[in-house]
């Protein structure tokens, strides 16, 4: 075999593979094993994922893909989507398809089905035509369309204008089909796709359609009204079974259900949309919060400041704001014969804090801290509860430092996010975002910026993973993900190492040499925002608040009428000692009242009869671990008291 028809192939290991040219990585699975080849599903190509069939190329970087891969998930729930189209389309042959991407544990696709709305009678009709179309041991074969013209025509000659859209918008980027075929070779379905597939439908065993919604083309309120299906797909059943388990404990865990419940908020239509009103229960622990939050701060050297909500355009104009965040931002309002915004970000209002006066080298770090309410444009088809909304409070600071301090502050950073993150009881992990395609400043400024990143990570042994070009066009970063009771990841903490505005504003100090120094400006919110944070907070602990965050920490409950005055005693003493207590002494039984206290979620019942009074003690039951037996009323103290000091 001469050296031309031959390809070298590297494999994670390390080692190479000296393959046929023009062999495909289904080939190369079946050189290394019989084993692998039977269980490969697709491949990773220099990064890539892969079909199984894609030829490989001289010195391409290869790991072949199983079940036990995690990448391998991609090629199973791209291919289960087509499987779902084809299946609707089975059962609605009027039904045309639109967009059928791959989300975090699943899928969905996007349908316009004239004249008739889907159900969940349906969704049980279109998984049963899927485990038929899985069991004909489809192929799916990629097919770059010769024709593209003639291939837009077809598909408007067959009503599917979504597909005849896309591939004009793509037709210049070597576009593909993918077939599905049966065992005859025959051609059953096609989709316009770029892939990756798996290599048939009989690997597709365990998937669930979960509910339908509505959607439009391409997320725009004035295009077609589109029918969308979410589903979810894996390997085995038994992973099904645990993913739709989490569902179930999820939905038990809706923030929205569980506000009205335990009467936490609400979002009032003649006020609009994502605009939230934090009831009292909610706003103390919001209170509580924000206490604890200004504490650590005030110990770490953060100066609290306070900035106008609204701004002159001009300001915004000169952040860049309005140039590249303006369709985020609201429509300006006159005052004076001068535009204004609603301020979508505190930092410009920080940096004017900052050039109030002349600032020396001996004056840094500065570090300001504000709990800035921001207003930012949403659409309304993405508004959620309190997890996305239009107008927010974020636990806002800016670090105004030197070169030679910006890996300290970054660590001590990192410090507060490990505290606050654990004291909500969030483990996390780390991401470095480096530099993206599109980005401004010199390459010395970025490396300068990502090294010192990098090092406080490193100087703190946290693990971390590289995000490449994951970063802000301004400003590499750091990114904490948090993951909560349940195994769901949030979107946490974030570090950035601004380029962009200490430039622009000429945000500067005097050196040790006398001259003037541009600063250096670190973005950081821990929180992010409270809205967003004590929505997850309530899906974290499913509403029942640990006792130092409880709204109502306990709840003093009389037997009968000849109680009430024991009962006000212990109400009062407790209250003078600083807890949040409730007494309640309604003419309902002592039963109803306390399964209503373990409904409200309050840690702690004090019921108070005949021996108690007798005793001096109080019967004490705990919401979760029931009761825990008659004690002083001193002991009650010190334990309550313990565990709110100690946050557990």
């Amino acid at each position: 075999m001469s050296v031309e028809t031959q390809v070298t192939i590297n494999l994670p290991d390390g080692s190479s593979k000296t393959l046929n040219q023009n062999a495909t990585a289904a080939d190369l699975a079946q050189s290394i094993s019989q084993g692998l080849y039977r269980k490969a599903v697709g491949a990773l190509i220099n990064g890539e994922i892969r079909d199984l069939f894609t030829p490989l190329q001289n010195n391409d970087q290869i790991k072949i893909l199983t079940p036990d891969d995690p990448e391998s998930y991609e090629l199973l729930r791209h291919s289960t989507a087509h499987v779902m189209a084809q299946a609707v389309q089975r059962i609605f042959p009027q039904a045309k398809i639109a967009i059928g991407p791959t989300i975090q544990d699943g899928f969905y696709y996007d349908f316009d089905i004239p004249n008739h709305t889907l159900s969940t009678e349906d969704l049980s009709k279109i998984e049963a035509e899927m485990k038929k179309i899985a069991s004909e041991n489809q192929k799916l074969v990629r097919y770059n369309i010769p024709d593209v013209d003639k291939q837009i025509k077809e598909f408007c000659d067959q009503g599917e204008k979504f597909k005849a859209e896309l591939l004009e918008e793509h037709k210049n980027d070597n576009p593909t089909l993918y077939h599905m075929k049966d065992k005859d070779g025959n051609i059953v379905w096609n989709d316009l796709c770029r892939g990756p597939h798996l290599p048939n439908t009989s690997l597709i065993k365990a998937f669930k359609l979960l509910k339908v919604s509505g959607s439009y083309w391409r997320g725009d309120e004035n295009k077609d009204r589109l029918q969308r299906i979410y589903a979810t797909a894996w390997w085995k059943a038994s992973e099904l079974e645990d993913y739709l388990h989490r569902l179930e404990e999820a939905e038990k865990r809706d923030h929205r259900k569980l506000s009205k419940q335990l009467d936490l908020f609400s979002v009032h239509e003649e006020v609009g949309p994502g605009l939230i009103f934090w009831h009292p229960n909610l706003a103390t622990v919001r209170a509580i919060i924000e206490d604890f939050w200004r504490d650590v701060h005030r110990k770490r050297g953060y100066q609290f400041v306070y900035t106008p909500h609204i701004a002159s355009e001009q300001l915004y104009q000169i952040s860049g704001h309005l140039q590249s965040y303006g369709e985020n931002m609201y429509s300006s309002m006159d005052i004076d014969g001068q535009p204004y915004r609603a301020k979508p970000m505190n930092c410009p209002g920080h940096i004017m804090i900052y050039k109030s006066r002349l600032r020396s080298y001996r004056d840094l770090p500065i570090r300001m801290a504000e709990l800035g309410t921001v207003y930012r444009y949403e659409r309304s088809g993405v508004l959620h509860g309190m997890l996305r909304v239009r107008g927010f409070t974020q636990d806002d600071s800016h670090i105004f430092c030197r070169p030679d301090q910006l890996e300290e502050e970054i660590s001590s950073i990192i410090d507060l996010v490990d505290l606050m993150m654990k004291t909500f009881g969030y483990s996390y992990k780390a991401y470095l975002s480096t530099r993206p395609e599109k980005y401004i400043g010199s390459d010395e400024e970025w490396e300068f910026a990502t090294n010192s990143l990098e090092a406080a990570l490193k100087s703190r042994n946290l693990n971390y993973e590289i995000d490449a070009g994951g970063g802000v066009f301004y400003a590499p970063k750091i990114d904490f993900k948090l993951f909560d009771a349940i195994g769901r990841e949030w979107q946490g903490p974030t570090i950035q190492v601004d380029l962009n505005l200490p430039k622009r504003f000429d945000v500067t100090y005097i050196g040790e040499n006398g001259n003037r120094q541009q600063a250096i400006m670190v973005h950081r919110a821990v929180l992010g925002s409270m809205e967003r944070f004590c929505g997850g907070l309530i899906e974290h602990y499913a509403g029942a608040f640990p006792t130092w965050l409880a709204p109502v920490q306990a709840v003093v409950l009389p037997i009968s009428d000849r109680h009430q005055e024991c009962a006000k005693e212990i109400y009062k003493k407790l209250q003078e000692a600083g807890f949040r207590i409730r007494i309640d002494d309604k003419a309902e039984t002592i039963n109803y009242r306390i399964r209503e206290a373990q409904v409200e979620q309050i840690p702690y019942m004090l019921v108070i009869g005949d021996k108690e009074m007798q005793s001096g003690q109080v019967a004490v039951r705990h919401r979760r671990h029931g009761d825990m037996g008659a004690m002083s009323f001193d002991k009650f103290l010190t334990q309550i008291k313990t565990e709110i000091d100690d946050k557990s």
